[in-house]
């Protein structure tokens, strides 16, 4: 079995800056914590997503994850992009078109305010994602996705990829609960996009690590209905949902109960959504293979001199 783990980080408190770090979180997950990480494949490969870093180290984090990549198998990155900063937007996508493993950029838009994907600013800089054949990672609140549908209509070629299926609530295992009516219809309403994909990731996350099979199959099912298997990707979500409570045989578990990092959160993960696409007939090489290099155009990529053609050539005639 290959894998392309579609949403993997990696993050450096020593190295980059992060303000959002605490708890279990606020810790070092890099290239010797993922090298201890038991995923059992014949190939695996990953696409790196930002890890939220200050803007000012943005760039930092593509040059250090590229120092990493080869190590590690990283074969793509989503750099951190803000879209909404017109002039400066423009040089930030100009200096990532000069670093080949670029494959995409990601605005993490679940913490900003309603309608600033909308915004003219927001939509002009992510037209210049689409004009690169870069991919746009959307990480948003359930209540975000109508922004995300009409984004996609304002932009029918931009590729887009939702992160963690939209964070729709799932509960926990000794407390599930089932997909919204809300949810589903505005899943409904983004699928309608063709160019729009979607990441089976983070909904262990959303359960505060707390999850089973069971209790997520019905997500699975909903947008395996709305988007087709061939627009969805795994990835694990590493490390961020690989925090929860301590797993039975953990020597480190906290005294107190209170979470810490599962060692063996991204295998499970990754079995169960073999297990649900086995039991549905699914095709398991391209939900863990083959549909993330399509999202991600990987068999595609261009040198970096081929891709620099953003704002600022086209108005200044370069």
């Amino acid at each position: 079995m290959r894998v392309l783990d579609s949403h993997l980080h990696v993050w450096d408190p020593e190295l980059l800056t992060y303000t959002w770090l605490d708890g279990p979180y606020d810790r070092r997950f890099a290239e010797a914590e993922l090298e201890r990480d038991p995923l059992v494949a014949e190939r695996v490969e990953c696409v790196f997503v930002q890890a939220e870093t200050i803007s000012d180290d943005f760039l930092g984090e593509v040059r250090w994850v590229e120092s990493l990549a080869e190590r590690r198998g990283v074969v793509g990155i989503v750099a951190g992009a803000q879209l909404h900063r017109g002039i400066d937007t423009a040089t930030h996508l100009e200096e990532l078109g000069t670093h080949p493993l670029v494959v995409g950029v990601r605005h993490n838009l679940q913490g900003d305010q309603d309608g600033l994907a909308m915004s003219s600013a927001f939509v002009t800089g992510a037209r210049e994602v689409a004009t690169r054949g870069w991919s746009f990672d959307v990480c948003v609140r359930a209540d975000q996705l109508p922004d995300i549908a009409r984004l996609a209509g304002a932009i029918p070629e931009l590729r887009m990829v939702l992160d963690h299926l939209g964070k729709p609530e799932v509960g926990t295992a000794d407390a599930p609960l089932a997909p919204t009516v809300e949810w589903v219809r505005d899943i409904e309403e983004l699928a309608k996009h063709p160019e729009v994909f979607c990441k089976l990731s983070g909904l262990p996350a959303e359960a505060g690590g707390r999850w089973s099979r069971e209790q997520l199959t019905p997500f699975l099912d909903a947008v395996a209905d709305a988007f087709g298997v061939e627009r969805l990707l795994w990835g694990s979500d590493w490390p961020v949902s690989a925090i929860g409570p301590a797993e039975d045989d953990d020597p480190h578990a906290p005294d107190d109960g209170s979470a810490t990092y599962q060692a063996t959160a991204r295998q499970r993960w990754l079995d169960a959504v073999v297990a649900w696409a086995d039991e549905r007939g699914h095709d398991v090489d391209a939900l863990l293979w083959g549909n993330a290099r399509r999202a991600y155009r990987l068999d595609d990529q261009r040198p970096a001199d081929t891709v620099r053609r953003g704002f600022l050539g086209r108005l200044f005639g370069k």
